[in-house]
């Protein structure tokens, strides 16, 4: 193992002070065997998980990844957002605001923002510079890292971003420079309206270039291994660990604004042994879900938020019969979305009959996108039986089988069974196995293409309806299905560095037009838009929940 003495010894003076406090208590740690059950395990710690002024949350999936340029997560995201500060953070409102950057100035043109970097430090010490920017960034545009994320640096509208990723420029050509370490310079090759908020998203997190050296391949695995520059630094986590611990960042530059001691993330995917936790005392923030929601609905403890995922069922159009726009339209007609949100899920999900969801952006004419657009896809049990009828006819069959891969959440696998059901029989000829996974390996599943179907989620990473549209264009890594439409393709492209780029008004029909295309195709299943059923004790306040981009941030937290 690698040795990094000065972050070692901060943690660790970190821990011997948290001890004093809290020496040998015990808490209750959720562990997944083999075969993806949940137990339970007691342990020894050297914090107080139930007490004081560390923060206990729950999580349902595991954390895949705490390399900024390589996580693609919102679990991910999260934690990541709480121990490491791009130039831009988001107040509670979503509205962007500057952290690591003190100042910036923007060129009459919108095509170059120029930034003066804070007197900020990383957890060990050394200094935040504009090349732990120019560094991340260059990682994120490589082809040979390969990230899933390389597309966003081209949304931003970075210079060369997509001739890199392309591999047809290197990655020093990307529109990042540094006149000195304290001024970070960026070109744009078309002005980006969003530009500042995807700045707070994780992906352009910086990263600093000597300390990822030197972890080499272990970089992100440890507390030894990840460096933090934000509120909150890691005390303890390796990959798919069912906890997770941060202690506050004594290096932080705005560390006195930070309340909380810590934070505890509890990874639980059976949602009645987290509501036994948090009523134990274990957790301070729940998620709850199904036939919970019911019965806490009325606890002044009980929180509704809407969220901004879209879930949905991607189906691979590789994989013989999925390749026929009938048969995908009698799949999405043929399941009832309303039983979904109110009769299994009853967290606040709404029916999703679109791919660009509700509250996620406000169009020049000052409205919701889809208060102007309409409804696609909805359930409709007779007409996905004609569909059904034309498809067989088209493709010479009789029945069909096809297997739907889904994470091992609770909630996750009663709205797969449920939409089997649903399709099976509406459908009679089709029969539909279900696969249950981690959400790790799901996501790997798809974007690998080694699917069929896949019951899948979207959240938003910034406030604008092409975070979802440019999913589906030909080659995106996050096209699972493999879809492609030469007219849409020139749309999102005209949309992103185009003309329409340069007209706003007709951008926004034209991204109009796109959902259209990608629903009269049956491109994806929409299923729901999620709503979150949170548990939050009295004593906690000034968690700010999100639609979009990071889920959760806790910098002003207070839990009393």
């Amino acid at each position: 193992m690698k040795k990094f003495s000065k972050q070692i010894a901060l943690m660790l003076a970190v821990l011997l002070m948290l001890s004093l406090t809290a020496c040998g208590s015990k808490s209750k740690d959720t562990t997944t065997n083999s075969q993806g059950d949940t137990t339970n395990e007691t342990t020894e710690s050297t914090t107080d998980t139930a007490s004081g002024n560390f923060l206990n949350v729950h999580f349902d999936v595991e954390v895949a990844s705490m390399d900024p340029q390589i996580a693609t997560d919102g679990t991910s995201f999260e934690v990541l957002a709480a121990i490491t500060e791009g130039l831009y953070s988001v107040d509670a409102n979503g509205t962007p605001i500057l952290a690591m950057a003190e100042s910036v100035d923007k060129s009459t043109d919108g095509l170059t923002y120029t930034f003066k970097l804070r007197d900020a430090k990383w957890s060990n010490g050394t200094a935040v510079t504009a090349n732990d920017f120019i560094f991340a960034w260059r990682r994120l545009v490589d082809p040979t890292v390969a990230s899933e994320y390389a597309f966003i640096a081209e949304i931003a509208g970075i210079k060369n971003a997509a001739a890199i990723t392309a591999g047809e420029m290197a990655a020093d050509q990307l529109g990042v420079s540094a006149p000195d370490e304290k001024t970070l310079v960026v070109e744009l090759d078309v002005p980006v309206p969003y530009f500042e908020s995807l700045m707070a998203f994780p992906s352009f997190l910086p990263v600093n270039e000597a300390f990822f050296t030197a972890a080499g391949d272990t970089y992100g695995t440890s507390p030894e291994t990840i460096l933090s520059n934000g509120p909150f630094m890691i005390t303890s986590y390796q990959p798919a660990a069912t906890t997770i611990s941060l202690a506050k960042s004594p290096t932080y530059w705005d560390v006195a604004k930070v309340a909380l001691d810590g934070i505890n993330y509890q990874v639980i995917k059976d949602s009645q042994q987290a509501m036994l936790s948090y009523q134990n005392g274990d957790l301070d923030v729940a998620t709850l879900s199904g036939e919970q929601v019911e019965q806490f609905q009325a606890d002044p403890e009980f929180h509704n938020i809407m969220a901004g995922y879209l879930w949905y069922v991607s189906p691979n159009q590789k994989v013989a019969g999925l390749e026929n726009v009938n048969l995908r339209k009698a799949l999405a007609l043929a399941y009832d979305k309303t039983a979904i949100a109110t009769n299994i899920l009853k967290d606040g999900s709404i029916v999703a009959d679109f791919a660009v969801p509700t509250h996620l952006a406000t169009g020049p004419d000052g409205k919701d996108f889809r208060e102007t657009t309409g409804t696609y896809l909805s359930t409709d049990k007779a007409k996905a039986l004609e569909y059904w009828n034309t498809a067989k006819a088209e493709l010479g069959v009789t029945e069909l089988k096809y297997t739907m891969i889904v994470e091992d959440t609770e909630s996750a696998i009663n709205v797969a069974q449920f939409i089997q059901s649903e399709i099976q029989t509406t459908l009679p000829g089709i029969t539909i196995e279900i696969q249950s996974m981690p959400k790790k390996n799901r996501v790997e599943r798809l974007q690998a293409g080694d699917f069929e179907l896949g019951l899948t989620r979207w959240g938003p990473d910034y406030a604008d309806p092409m975070t979802y549209l440019d999913m589906w264009v030909t080659g995106s890594p996050n096209n699972y299905g493999f879809w492609s439409n030469a007219e849409y393709d020139a749309i999102i492209e005209s949309a992103k560095k185009g003309e329409l780029a340069l007209d706003i008004t007709a951008r926004w029909e034209a991204l109009k037009k796109a959902e259209t295309i990608v629903m009269d195709e049956a491109v994806i299943l929409p299923v729901y838009q999620k709503g979150d059923a949170v548990m939050m004790k009295a004593g906690v306040s000034g968690i700010e929940f999100h639609s979009v981009g990071i889920n959760r941030i806790y910098k002003n937290t207070i839990k009393k």
